[in-house]
């Protein structure tokens, strides 16, 4: 995909202060090169610089994401070209050229992981999306439920949600992924789940945090030490 600056699209639950966003933003200002950032959802009374869409939580959080994500394609003033985020996913080095395609690999791989750690709505959804993907013509998709930005159009996101508008739990990126043929590079989830002072380092170019390894694991401590100064999207904190 060759597009100018894309703008941010990125979806907030309703709730507390939301540092690990706070954070977020201060990686994406100095290192994801974007236009505007549109928080879709709740809005943290700190935040500014920033567009923001109101949207009704009233779902199940897979739903009330997919709902955010369809609110922000179909607003005129989003930019065609955007990257989608989460509120949790943190980029550590200068990316000048860009945000990268990235996958995880082929969704078989990623569905034998997840089935031993139980059979809930996730793997549910994730099955459910290769199958449509596989009657779509994509006999071996590859999984894009990376925590890392995605680059991404509107028309192609607006496509993809309609492909996927039965199914209760979609996985929207992997959908996107597939039918745009975005291909990409093979990694590993970049999402830190413990606090141990593992699976991470000074060359890592992507993070994201759980609450707890945010708030009182070392790799929180590492991610506040690498952004200790507050960006042009926040008012107040540290």
């Amino acid at each position: 995909m060759t597009v100018g600056v894309p703008d941010i699209v990125v979806p907030v639950r309703e709730g507390a202060v939301n540092e690990q966003l706070r954070y977020a933003l201060r990686s994406w200002a100095a290192n994801l090169p974007h236009g505007q950032v549109w928080v879709v959802g709740h809005l943290p009374s700190w935040a500014r610089g920033v567009r923001h869409l109101r949207t009704e939580q009233t779902g199940t959080k897979y739903q009330n994401t997919t709902l955010a994500v369809r609110a922000a394609c179909e607003h005129p003033e989003v930019a065609e070209d955007f990257l989608l985020c989460n509120d949790d996913m943190f980029v550590m080095h200068r990316l000048p050229g860009g945000m990268p395609a990235l996958h995880r690999g082929p969704v078989s791989k990623v569905e034998r992981y997840y089935a031993t750690r139980g059979n809930g709505k996730y793997l549910r959804g994730m099955r459910e999306t290769r199958d449509l993907l596989v009657d779509l013509g994509y006999p071996d998709p590859l999984s894009y439920e990376l925590h890392t930005p995605m680059l991404m159009t509107k028309t192609g996101m607006l496509d993809a949600l309609d492909l996927g508008r039965d199914l209760d739990v979609v996985h929207k990126r992997t959908l996107y992924g597939n039918v745009a043929n975005v291909g990409g590079t093979e990694i590993r989830d970049v999402k830190i789940l413990h606090r141990a002072p593992t699976g991470y380092g000074p060359n890592s170019m992507f993070l994201s945090t759980m609450p707890d390894s945010f708030g009182a694991g070392y790799v929180g401590a590492f991610i506040r030490r690498s952004f200790p100064e507050r960006c042009r999207y926040e008012s107040g904190g540290r």
